[in-house]
């Protein structure tokens, strides 16, 4: 009987530094989208045409900020930010449909997409997880963004990127685990 507690305690030890996978916390970053992947957002965008899709098109291929929350409408000053960002760019070189939508000023707007799906899982030592001496994370999701241009009710250009396999992992050791932060702190409450 006098052994049972150190064998319990020992079992719990065991299991801690073991490393549960499932006591690992674990996220996931997403957004509402009418798509479920990379490949489909893509694909959306792909059957724009610029020059022969209207807004009424567009939004029924999911570009629509009134039931998109990703997608932002940006008036003819934010367009200018985007292809003009300093002076080392000039309207000359830029595309055409970009020249003449800075050209049309109010009559030019642009939807821009920014979509990015995220899902994180904590593994490794589940104890020098906890503690924060050895955190480690594995990433895993996409991301796509879009800017469509529109004059007049008209898709005049479109541009995309992104990022169809997102695949990371981080790693975040602190020697100190959670004195760490006290001690960063400290540090900070004593400077001037």
């Amino acid at each position: 009987m006098k052994k049972l507690p150190f064998l319990l305690g020992a079992l719990a030890a065991l299991w801690l530094t073991a490393g549960c996978a499932a006591m690992h916390s674990s996220g996931r970053s997403t957004a509402k989208s009418p798509w479920p992947d990379f490949a489909a957002a893509k694909a959306a965008f792909d059957r724009i045409e610029p020059g022969r899709t209207t807004l009424a098109e567009l939004r029924t291929l999911g570009f629509d900020p009134y039931t998109n929350p990703n997608v932002r409408i940006l008036n003819y000053l934010d367009i200018q930010n985007r292809f003009l960002p300093n002076q080392s760019v000039r309207q000359e070189d830029l595309p055409a449909p970009v020249r003449l939508s800075l050209a049309a000023q109010e009559q030019s707007v642009a939807y821009e997409l920014d979509l990015t799906v995220i899902n994180s899982q904590r593994y490794g030592n589940l104890f020098l997880d906890v503690f924060a001496f050895n955190r480690k994370t594995h990433e895993t999701g996409w991301n796509f963004k879009a800017l469509v241009l529109l004059n007049h009710d008209k898709v005049l250009y479109k541009l995309w990127s992104g990022q169809p396999n997102v695949d990371r992992f981080e790693q975040k050791k602190r020697p100190l685990g959670p004195f760490q932060e006290i001690n960063s702190a400290a540090s900070l409450s004593v400077m001037p």
